[in-house]
């Protein structure tokens, strides 16, 4: 069964990063959030394994439940 990549796995992050913010930029809260809304259901449709993406759901929401 794959399992979540946790290790550094991007091959230019300083150039996702970039693209990411320049995605955002002069953009509205509201659009911003749509945005990452499609973001997050593209990349899952990718994925597509749903014990993966369980798994992913709860590292993100590690932090923010503590």
């Amino acid at each position: 069964m794959p399992m979540l990549e946790l290790n550094p796995n991007f091959t230019d992050p300083d150039a996702f990063y970039a693209a990411l913010t320049a995605l955002h930029r002069d953009r509205s809260d509201a659009e911003s959030e749509r945005i990452n809304a499609r973001l997050i259901l593209l990349l899952a449709n990718h994925v597509g394994d749903q014990a993966v993406l369980k798994e992913a759901m709860a590292h993100a929401a590690c932090d923010v439940d503590q």
